[in-house]
């Protein structure tokens, strides 16, 4: 046995040393093994994960672009405009209730909604949270002077949509509004953020991609817990709050990115012509489209009611916005003049007319009789013609100059609804124009498959094209509806020989034009009877067209009135004026000239306006007059003729 100084051994001592030597050396490897995988082989990764930690990404927005009329008036620009915001991070929790209800008494916020989002906010405290927008100078002067003893409270300067005009053109300019769900998932990669005002119609819509532009950055250092807030000084440049909640020193850790402004937008829009067609309009309901023939650019889309659209994106007007969205009738949302269909009436005849000749179903020496009414084969039915006492023998020129009926009644079932058909989606009716706008309507040429398509649940007879439908739809009527913008382009492709022309209104998109449609023949014959229509003639009678006339100018044009209800509704009143609105005929009138540079095609559209010899011609006048600035002699205006 050991004696009573020596120290004892315990058995297995020596194993177990051995044992915490080995797990030691174990522990060490892993630990050198974990130190060069963290520092050595993903030593990219986490210096870029720490410099997300060290540096904040602060967004710089940018201008909206610029759009420009043809003579280079700026429709729609930016200015600079002041938010009202909080930042929630900055503002002790113990003094939020405070803060929020001294907020609301300086610029009328509600405190509860404040707080509300600000508990929203909670996972993300140093949030701009925007309070109001686009601030007067009394609201900016308030919270400049209190923001001292309103922590969180501040203002950040920011581009500001500007429309100019107010509301001339504002239908085609279109409006903003922020950003929704759908947009943001399809635009996120091409830097949209929540809270961003993206093109909501009209041409900001069309072209949001151009007008956008790319937004800048600042990257700068925070410290600890701290987050830089971005502020700007009362010209909108951009500066960082200096110091975070904790009292830690903010700096900017590169020059900023700048933002770069969105691109500017020319238009063939005449600034003056489309106010001009906007003024005629005042009043009426209804669309003016003013196109040049030879490229399809357009002059003048007037629509009335129209709107403002910078009710959208400036202070106040909560009551007219929430007009405007609600859909009252007339929508002043709506542009009339590509997004509303109406049956074409006797403008249709040129269609006919053109077709027939094209086809060689007609020549311009070809006569009907006209005795005022028309009757199918073995029919007791009959058709009348506007003008009760008949036209006697017709010829085509006279039928376009006096809109006879029963001329392209029977010119209608020689051509057939097949061909009727062709000729009208050739000339741009019944389909897309292919305008660069969002929205436009395609309207409808009736045929054979659309009545089997329409009524596929009904009888066979039902389903049938009958030679009555044909004689509806040489007239316009039936089931036909096209926009005015339709009928612009039909009329284009008569002034400018026979091509069909795709409208648009940016300059950069420019023209599309067909090759020629029509024989040279056939566009003299139809040009001949559509300016007998307007010009003075041998007395009597004047066309249906003569208020438009305008001496030493070669204008060619076409009256129509489009009936909404059947005649037999209007037998019940004594007089025209004591037909109800509602159910009065639209008035149409189609025009062009010939010898004048820029060639304009024209296309007036007055809703329940009776008669285009009235109601839409004597307009055509005056927008001829104003954009080629020639006025004929003061003479008395003519009484307006007579139309179907």
């Amino acid at each position: 046995m050991p004696g009573r100084n020596e120290p004892q051994r315990y058995e297995g001592v020596e194993s177990r040393v051995q044992m915490i030597g080995v797990g030691l050396t174990l522990a060490m490897a892993v630990l050198w093994a974990q130190f060069w995988w963290l520092q050595v082989v993903n030593l990219d990764e986490f210096t870029r994960m720490a410099d997300q930690n060290r540096v904040s990404q602060k967004r710089l927005a940018a201008d909206r672009g610029v759009i420009c009329a043809a003579g280079g008036e700026i429709l729609a620009d930016n200015r600079a405009c002041a938010d009202a915001v909080f930042v929630p991070g900055e503002c002790p929790r113990e003094r939020l209730e405070e803060v929020a209800g001294k907020i609301g008494e300086l610029i009328g916020v509600d405190p509860a909604w404040l707080l509300k989002r600000v508990e929203d906010h909670r996972g993300a405290p140093f949030t701009q949270i925007p309070l109001k927008r686009d601030l007067t100078r009394a609201d900016f002067v308030r919270v400049e002077e209190r923001q001292h003893a309103l922590p969180g409270l501040s203002t950040v300067v920011r581009p500001q949509r500007r429309y100019h005009y107010g509301e001339t053109a504002g239908q085609l300019l279109g409006f903003l509004g922020e950003i929704n769900d759908t947009e943001l998932s399809a635009w996120r990669e091409e830097g949209y953020k929540l809270g961003d005002l993206v093109g909501k119609d009209g041409l900001e819509k069309q072209y949001e991609k151009l007008l956008h532009g790319q937004d800048g950055y600042m990257l700068v250092t925070k410290y600890a817990s701290g987050q830089p807030q971005l502020r700007t000084d009362r010209t909108g440049r951009p500066y960082i709050a200096r110091r975070d909640t904790r009292g830690h020193l903010l700096d900017v850790e590169a020059p900023p990115v700048r933002p770069k402004s969105g691109g500017a937008l020319h238009l063939t829009l005449d600034l003056g012509l489309q106010r001009k067609c906007e003024e005629l309009l005042r009043g009426e309901v209804g669309a003016i489209v003013a196109l040049d023939a030879d490229t399809g650019g357009v002059l003048a889309m007037a629509s009335s009611p129209g709107y403002d659209p910078g009710v959208f994106v400036t202070r106040g007007h909560n009551e007219e916005r929430a007009e405007l969205l609600s859909g009252k009738k007339p929508n002043r949302m709506t542009n009339r003049a590509f997004r509303e269909v109406y049956p074409p009436g006797s403008v249709f005849k040129i269609v006919l007319a053109a077709a027939a000749l094209e086809e060689g179903l007609a020549t311009a020496k070809t006569t009907h009789f006209c005795p005022g009414r028309f009757a199918l084969e073995g029919a007791s039915r009959y058709w009348h013609c506007w003008k009760r006492s008949g036209h006697g023998t017709t010829s085509v020129d006279e039928a376009l100059a006096f809109s006879c009926d029963v001329y392209f009644y029977n010119v209608g079932l020689k051509l057939g609804v097949d061909k009727i058909a062709k000729w009208s989606h050739a000339m741009g009716l019944g389909e897309a124009t292919g305008l660069d706008l969002p929205g436009e309507a395609s309207g409808l040429i009736p045929d054979r498959e659309w009545k089997q398509r329409v009524f596929a649940d009904k009888q066979e007879w039902d389903r049938k094209w009958y030679n009555g439908d044909t004689v509806n739809l040489s007239i316009g009527q039936g089931s036909a509806c096209t926009t005015p913008l339709q009928n612009a382009v039909m009329m284009a492709c008569i002034v400018n020989g026979g091509r069909r022309v795709r409208p648009f209104m940016a300059r950069e998109t420019g023209p599309l034009v067909s090759e020629p449609m029509f024989s040279e023949a056939t566009v003299e014959t139809v040009r001949a009877g559509l300016r007998r229509c307007v010009e003075d003639g041998p007395p009597p009678p004047t066309g249906t067209g003569h208020a438009a006339f305008l001496p030493g100018f070669d204008i060619i044009g076409k009256t129509g009135s489009a009936q909404v209800m059947s005649l037999a509704h209007h037998e019940q009143y004594a007089t025209e004026e004591d037909i109800p609105w509602h159910m009065r005929d639209h008035a149409w009138f189609v025009a062009g000239v010939l010898d004048r540079e820029p060639r304009v095609a024209l296309c007036i559209l007055i809703e329940h306006g009776h008669h285009g010899s009235s109601a839409a011609a004597p307009h055509a006048k005056e927008v001829i007059s104003y954009f080629y600035g020639e006025r004929g002699p003061e003479t008395p205006a003519p009484a307006p003729a007579a139309e179907e």
